[in-house]
């Protein structure tokens, strides 16, 4: 028996894919911990019973913690690394130190964008690995060779950081391990180039998707099987910035009421649908055959009965799309999001729009492509292949296990 501890971030696109590894972990035996700046959160996604080491962290809500709506380019990424990775790094870092004395893990696995992870684990001599929850980083990172000042200036960051939190004299990134960075993806839809930078030590596992906690009922009575089903999302991130796209979204979904029905995810309630009770039937939806509008979803059931999904090319529901077979309509807002876009794009998967600008006329054209072209629907069920083939839970539970008894990582068959 090993004991593994997951340091993640407060995000949720960040826990899900891990959960399945964690499940997989104690199902072979072996005992798993979690440390978090929001264990509630932890617990919320993988269970009641998840042991969870408290940390300290940023608010991500208020003045300080909210990322101006239209911050975009060079100034979104100023922001995501001065005003939240770094300061949650250093927020985490004792908690980490506390969850690794208490737990005393055989190894560390650290989320790309939870830097307290790596650097706590190079400095307390722990191996350690990377859960590479999105695949743009592999992109942004071998990018980096060709804008050397931003190249600098990250390595300042971290350089720094290391010296206040890490081992001084270490050299290890921590957004990449030296020892297993494990990818949620596959080359099918990331590239065969991407991750050059990171060397041999990638292991391409695919999605980690498992079944996770389900609040609420969803009325699947509602759906029609003789016509399409869309599903609309802009995961859980996006709230502050989604109701014109939402709106459009809506309008071209109604105008093809005739063959397309619509679930629309609406968290923050931007398109008003929840507020009017006046025509609510019995399950307390309201009573609307062609568009659905749900504050959340049951996404991976869901994914079985839909025929296409429009989002904002988050990495998760791009990857639990794909892993379904589901072609896309990709709308990226900011972060990793173009780059995910750009790699469902460039293998066929889907269509991308713009999210500021696309009106409802071309967002039906958008749909009516990855509905009806056959080539979208092709590609994406070739990626859905490559994912399920990777190993995905079980393999990436495997290479830990080999880091936790010394043993190199195995290249995948």
């Amino acid at each position: 028996m090993s004991r593994f501890l997951f340091v993640v971030p407060p995000l949720v696109g960040h826990i899900n894919p891990t959960v399945g590894v964690a499940a997989e972990l104690i199902a072979r035996g072996h005992r798993v911990a979690w440390a978090s700046a929001d264990p509630g959160l932890v617990r919320r996604i993988a269970g009641d019973e998840a042991v969870v080491f408290p940390c300290a962290g940023p608010v991500l809500t208020g003045e300080d913690g909210v990322r101006p709506a239209d911050l975009r380019g060079p100034e979104a990424l100023k922001f995501l690394w001065e005003r939240f990775l770094v300061p949650l790094a250093e927020a985490m870092a004792p908690g980490v130190r506390a969850a690794i004395g208490e737990f005393g893990p055989d190894a560390v696995v650290a989320d790309q964008q939870a830097f307290a992870g790596g650097l706590v684990a190079e400095r307390l001599r722990v191996p350690w690995a990377t859960s590479s929850t999105t695949s743009a980083e592999f992109t942004f990172a071998d990018a980096l060779a060709g804008m050397p000042k931003v190249a600098d200036w990250l390595d300042t960051l971290l350089h720094e950081l290391r010296g206040r939190i890490g081992d001084p004299s270490g050299t290890a990134d921590p957004r990449f391990s030296p020892h297993l960075v494990l990818a949620f993806s596959t080359p099918e839809l990331v590239g065969s180039g991407a991750g050059a930078g990171a060397g041999d030590r990638i292991r391409w596992v695919g999605p980690s998707v498992a079944a996770r906690p389900v609040a609420g009922d969803f009325p699947w009575s509602w759906l029609d099987p003789a016509r399409a089903t869309v599903l609309v999302t802009l995961g859980t991130a996006n709230t502050d910035v989604g109701g014109r796209f939402l709106a459009e979204c809506r309008d071209a979904l109604r105008c093809r009421a005739d063959r397309v029905q619509a679930v629309i995810v609406d968290p923050a309630n931007v398109l008003g649908a929840h507020a009017d009770l006046d025509d609510l039937n019995d399950m307390g939806e309201k009573d609307d055959k062609d568009v659905l509008i749900r504050s959340s979803v049951p996404q991976l059931p869901l994914l079985e009965r839909v025929d296409a999904v429009v989002c904002h090319a988050g990495h998760n529901t791009v990857c639990e799309a794909l892993w379904h077979g589901v072609p896309l309509v990709v709308a990226p807002i900011r972060d990793d999001q173009p780059v995910v876009a750009g790699q469902v794009v460039d293998a066929g998967a889907g269509m991308r729009v713009r999210f500021g600008r696309v009106t409802a006329p071309k967002l039906g054209a958008a749909i009516d492509a990855v509905l009806h072209e056959p080539g979208y629907r092709t590609a994406a069920e070739r990626i859905r292949t490559a994912f399920r083939a990777a190993g995905g839970a079980g393999a990436a539970a495997t290479h830990l296990e080999d880091l936790a008894i010394g043993a190199p990582a195995k290249e995948a068959p």
